[in-house]
Order: C-alpha cells, then structure tokens, then sequence
C-alpha cells in the first residue's frame, strides 16, 4: 500500500511524467485539487475513486488537516492511491506536509516530481526565466503569503529585488500592488518589464504584459505566473499563435478512438472537448456470424473491411493471416488497413478516396465471392453494387454502435465550443439525438462525403469537409477554415 504524492505539471497533459502515467493508470484512488486536468483524471481506471479537494481563492473544499486524514485513510485501506497536484507536489504545494502526515502514520509514499508551473509558464509564453548576459539566476517565490502574517508578510521582497536577475511570484495576483511596491522600494525600476501569464500551458492560456509600477492595474486573474525581469519583455511567443489556439472543438468519436484525434487537434492548439455519442457494442447475435464466417475465410475472393471497428473485431477472430488463404482483402482507408497491419495482415487494396464508392470502382467484375464485414447498420451501396457487378455477396455484421450516456457537463461544453467533428453517419445522428441541432457548436466539420450529406440530411450546414476522409486530413481542414 503506497501513496503517490504525483506532480501534475502546470495544465498540459503532454508534460506529465512517465512515472507519474504509470501510477495513475494503476490508481485505486486519486486524490485530486483545482487545478488537476480532466484528461489527466481519465487515465485512471474507471473503477478508481476520484477525490476533489481542491481550493480556490477564498474558497476551501476540505482544510489542508483534513486532506492529511483522507490520505492516511486511504493509505491504509488501497493498494494505491494519487495524490496529483498541480506543477511538483514540493513546490509551493504543502506537498511536504503531506508526506509528513503520512511518515508519522507509517504509511508508505512516493513522490512523483511535476514539471515546476514556475519555469513551464513563461517557457509557453515565450519568455525564458534566464537569458545570456542579461539574466544569469532567476528567484521563485511564493505571494501567496499566510494570513496571520500582517501587514508586511512573510517574504522580504526588498532583499528578493537586490537578488537580481529574474523574479517569478506564484500565487501573487491578490497581493501584486504590495508586491509591486516593495520590489521597487528594494531597487527595482518602476519600468522594469513584468508579465502575468494565465492558465498557463493550457487552451485558455493567456498573457498580460507591463511593467512592474503598472502590471498590478492590470486586469489580472488567478490561476496566474508572474514573471519579473528583463525577460519578461522578451516575446518568442509560439503556444499562443499555433493555428487553432483560442477554438473550442468537439470530437464525437467512441472514448477509445477519441485519442487520436483529441492529440491531433491538441498539438494544433484547440481546446478538445470529449463528448463521445456513440459507443461500439457486439452485433446483435454476440458476434456468432463473423465468428462462423472467420472458419471459411479462404473460400472467398475478397473479404471487404469498411472501418477500423470491423477491422478489430474480424482480427480478434481469425487466428492469424493464413485463414484468409487464396482470398484477397480489400480495406476501406488507411485506417481500417492500419488496424489490420497491427495483426500483421496486410490488405490487398485501399482505393484512393475512402468511401464505398471508390472501393466499387477499384474491384474488378465478378463472377466470385465476396465476404462483406460491416457494421451491424449500413448503407447498401456496397453489396448492391457488387451484386450488380457479378459477384456472390455475404454480409455479416461485426459490430453496432448504440448511444452513450452524455452527462449535463457535457451538453454544457458542447453548447459553448466552436467546432463539431463529424467522423461517420452515426456520429452525426446520435449527436443530434443527444444534443439537438440548437445544442450543437455553430461550426459543423466532416471527415468525407456520407458523413457530410447525412449530416445535411439532417438540416446541419456543414462548413468544413476533409478533401482527404482521414483523422490528418480533418485536422487539415479544421486549421485551413477561416472561421
């Protein structure tokens, strides 16, 4: 029984540790404060425990003792419980009593350092805390100073000025005109460069920049990393001008494909809302048919894959590629082809265009057989068109997509994003019949063709298409669309 006492990072979820990844992943329990990412939260179990305790200016969920008890609690009774807290558990975030309250328990804990919000804020805004010749050390320092301390605080920020060079204040925004009048009373310029850095790391990321007599007028808010110094006029500004930094955009997909994606539209710059409608369930016989077809596969000439769904459940059948014998295998796009790789089977087409239509012109004429694994509902376009070709079609149903449970949080994050992603014909539907068309984003984009006209079949204007119907070529298209 250990407690992981785990460093979040700043906000970005690309900045979690690899051990800190592994324990969340193992998590009985995560114990979890404001500033903790959903993302991060998700990649523990299902079955964990999640925790909020998390503060706020002026606001406390559970006290500090408290949490100390909750964990000790835990310790005892879970194999492993996280801690996650925001930037390092012992930087500025009483992570070190914490681990006190537990050695005096006599439970066990780890920690698991984060990426210090101190030097990763400013390093998002394109300011360096050091610089050649111009700022050799940078101080970091609390503003977030006792209550009980009185008026002149606890940190003595006229020595903190005749430090020199960089000065970063954490948690100061409440105090920055006090702050702000001792560094100057201690030898600091008035017009010495300062900025305030907002949610740094994260979409919502945000940088106010002035001097140190006006950065206190400013209008400021928490969470905030304030950045004192001649580098804090140094603008090599590149987070906040990625393509898509400031657009909200929803992804639609099952949980398990949203990932790729999400991460896609992430290192563009969105903001990624996760609100998947549908989910993949077995076809409506428990998967008996593509099981009994997966025995006679080499006495086919072709077997058809439309998706990457069909693909995983035909490959979680067949035991390996010698099943499929003389029979050629024709894949609808690169990503059901992928998925067949990942099972070392390679297919034998995927027509240039990634829709049924294509794969039709790319077949040759029968007379012969065609094994056709779809979705357990489809369009007919496939086996009517190869039937009027000459071939033998047998269809079996791999799988069915059935609606997912959307929570009040979620309609709320939809109805406020930018962007909805399309990436089929029952994303579109089960996006509707769970949000509406007036709870939908203003901004409608599809991966290809069907997905786009059963989307206008709907009543939606569609705004972006991908020219090229792969999860790239959505992104593509999202970054080239001038809103």
């Amino acid at each position: 029984m250990t407690v992981y006492l785990v460093g979040a990072g700043p906000g970005d979820p690309g900045l979690l540790t690899v051990r800190a990844d592994e324990v969340l992943r193992r998590a009985d329990a995560v114990v979890y404060d404001r500033l903790s990412v959903a993302a991060l939260l998700e990649l523990a179990p299902a079955g964990a425990e999640r925790i909020s305790v998390g503060k706020a200016p002026g606001q406390v969920t559970m006290p500090q003792e408290a949490i100390n008890e909750l964990l000790v609690r835990l310790g005892r009774t879970h194999a492993t419980v996280v801690r996650l807290k925001g930037g390092d558990p012992f930087v500025f975030a009483r992570g070190g009593e914490e681990a006190a309250a537990l050695a005096e328990a006599g439970v066990a804990f780890e920690v698991v350092p984060g990426v210090t919000s101190a030097i990763a804020v400013p390093a998002y805004a394109g300011i360096p805390v050091t610089l050649r010749h111009s700022s050799t050390s940078f101080t970091v320092v609390t503003g977030h100073e006792e209550s009980g301390a009185g008026d002149e605080g606890t940190v003595d920020w006229r020595a903190v000025a005749r430090v020199g060079g960089t000065i970063v204040i954490l948690m100061g925004v409440a105090r920055m005109a006090r702050i702000a009048d001792e560094l100057m009373a201690g030898g600091l310029s008035p017009d010495t460069p300062a900025a305030a850095v907002r949610w740094g790391t994260r979409p919502q990321q945000s940088t106010v920049r002035a001097t140190l007599a006006t950065l206190a007028a400013q209008d400021l808010a928490t969470p905030s990393v304030i950045v004192v110094g001649e580098v804090a006029a140094v603008d090599l500004a590149w987070f906040e001008r990625r393509p898509l930094f400031g657009r909200t955009v929803v992804v639609t997909r099952t949980r398990r494909q949203a990932s790729q994606l999400s991460a896609a539209l992430r290192e563009a710059g969105a903001e990624v809302v996760e609100a998947p409608v549908i989910e993949i369930g077995a076809a409506a016989d428990g998967g008996a048919a593509l099981a009994e077809a997966a025995t006679r596969l080499a006495t086919y000439d072709w077997v058809v894959v439309t998706s990457p769904n069909g693909a995983q459940r035909l490959v979680d059948v067949v035991p390996d590629a010698r099943a499929f014998g003389p029979a050629k295998l024709a894949a609808i796009g690169p990503s059901t082809a992928a998925v067949l790789a990942d099972a070392r089977i390679a297919a034998d087409l995927v027509p240039e265009t990634f829709v049924a239509e294509s794969l039709l012109a790319a077949l040759p004429d029968g007379p012969g057989r065609v094994l056709l694994v779809r979705a357990e509902v489809a369009r007919e376009v496939l086996p009517d068109g190869l039937r009027a070709r000459g071939w033998a079609v047998d269809v079996v149903d791999a799988y069915r997509t059935v609606p997912a449970t959307i929570t009040d949080e979620q309609r709320a994050a939809v109805a406020g994003a930018d962007i909805v992603t399309f990436t089929s014909s029952s994303t579109v539907e089960h996006s509707l019949a769970a949000f509406g068309r007036d709870g939908l984003p203003p901004t409608v984009a599809c991966i290809g063709p069907v997905t786009a006209a059963t989307a206008c079949q709907h009543g939606l204007t569609v705004d972006i298409e991908a020219s090229v119907h792969t999860i790239d070529g959505l992104v593509a298209a999202i970054v080239a669309h001038e809103p």
